[in-house]
This record gives C-alpha cells, sequence and structure tokens, in this order.
C-alpha cells in the first residue's frame, strides 16, 4: 500500500512538472515576463547589472570600460544602483581615439570618474525620475557616485533627458530594465562630469 502511495505521488508530482515546463519552468516564464529586451539580449530582474550588460551587443564598449576600470566588483554589488548605460552608438559619438584613451591603464583615475558619473545610489525608475522632475517643476537634481551633479528634465511627455555638467543632453531610450541590484537606464549619449 505505502509503495502504491509514493508511486501515486511520484506520478503527480511529475504531471505538475510537466504543467509547468520543467524544473523551475514556472520561475522562468515570470522572469522572462518581466524581463526587458536591450541589444537582442534579455535582461533578467535576477541578475545583477554586470550579469545583464555583459550579454547585451549594445553595450560591449560600457563593459569593456567598467573592466578596464575595476568597477566589476562594485556593480556586482548589493546596491542598489541606478546606471545610466551608454550605448555603443553613444560612446561613438565621443572624438575619435577617446575610447581607446580612456582603456588604457594610465587613463583609469579619468575612466573611473567618467562611468561613476553615470551611477547614482538608490533605485529609481523611470516614474521616480519623471516624479522629481515634476516636483521640481521640470527639473531635477541627482547626484551621481562620482560627486557630481545631473539634471533631469521631461523635454516632451513621457520622454527622459539627463543633462550632464558640460550642458551635453543624453535621451534615456530604453527605461526600467530592472536588475536584482539596481535599474539600468539606456541613454544615447555620454556623460561627461565637469
Amino acid at each position: 500500500m505505502a509503495q502504491a502511495t509514493k508511486r501515486s505521488n511520484f506520478v503527480v508530482a511529475a504531471a505538475i512538472i510537466v504543467a509547468v515546463g520543467g524544473f523551475g519552468g514556472a520561475i522562468t516564464k515570470s522572469y522572462a515576463e518581466m524581463s526587458v529586451m536591450v541589444g537582442g539580449a534579455a535582461m533578467y530582474p535576477s541578475k545583477n547589472i554586470v550579469e545583464n550588460a555583459v550579454n547585451s551587443k549594445d553595450h560591449t564598449t560600457l563593459v569593456a570600460a567598467v573592466k578596464a576600470a575595476g568597477l566589476v566588483d562594485t556593480l556586482e554589488g548589493a546596491g542598489p544602483f541606478t546606471v545610466f548605460a551608454p550605448t555603443n552608438e553613444a560612446f561613438a559619438k565621443l572624438p575619435a581615439g577617446t575610447v581607446d584613451t580612456l582603456v588604457k591603464p594610465e587613463s583609469k583615475a579619468m575612466l573611473t570618474k567618467i562611468l561613476t558619473y553615470h551611477v547614482v545610489a538608490g533605485h529609481m525608475t523611470a516614474a521616480d525620475l519623471m516624479k522629481k522632475v515634476e516636483e521640481g517643476k521640470g527639473k531635477a537634481m541627482l547626484k551621481t557616485v562620482e560627486g557630481g551633479d545631473l539634471t533631469i528634465e521631461s523635454p516632451m511627455a513621457g520622454k527622459l533627458e539627463i543633462v550632464d555638467a558640460k550642458g551635453d543632453k543624453a535621451m534615456i531610450t530604453i527605461s526600467d530594465v530592472l536588475q536584482s541590484n539596481g535599474v539600468i537606464q539606456v541613454i544615447d549619449t555620454v556623460l561627461i562630469p565637469g
């Protein structure tokens, strides 16, 4: 009798596993539903900033820069962080040779300064940023990990723009890429600290 009960329980358990898509299928499905596609890859909220960024074809330059600056451990840390992540096209807008110079060991301090200027402590979604802009009557200031300020504006309904210390503007092109240790806001221009 006990043997029949064990067999019956096993059959029921197997049927449940198959119904939800295999071991972990339900979990994978729920994360897939919450993921955002960036650079041809799904960005999973269960992974940290670095684990997701390395899969984006649009962020290979940023990932190389983060590695060259020695910031991998920081961005894999608990956070939370909000990262304004420039795409490869954003880095390509810089004067010729800039990226090659920045990733050299002798430029590590400057590279670190630029990269940490793209990071704000805390978990800030587009809705959080928009609320700050509305509360600031059209503008909001954010203190970066580098120590400088970024200005957030909304030049048109539903769009957010980041203005750096030099007055250059970056548009958020993909918002709210949720991470286990924060959020990525993809931008189209590299921000330069003052």
